[in-house]
């Protein structure tokens, strides 16, 4: 596998952590905290759709997607 497409011995061990604390809280909590990561990510993905369009000088008219 590319190597940029591994996880770092840091970031392995931050899935741990975060495994460990999701198998530890009820169904409910757990469908309420992926709801929240999932809009999470998708800001995430509007900041970087953003920060892209400003820096190849896109006005956000140009792009819809």
């Amino acid at each position: 596998m590319n190597q940029s497409m591994e996880l770092s011995l840091e970031q392995q061990f931050n899935l741990r952590i975060f495994e460990d604390s999701v198998r530890q809280m009820s169904r409910e909590q757990a469908q309420d905290f992926l709801i929240e990561l999932h809009e999470h990510m998708m800001l995430k993905e509007n900041m970087y759709k953003t920060l892209l369009k400003q820096d190849w000088g896109f006005d956000a008219d140009q792009m819809s997607v």
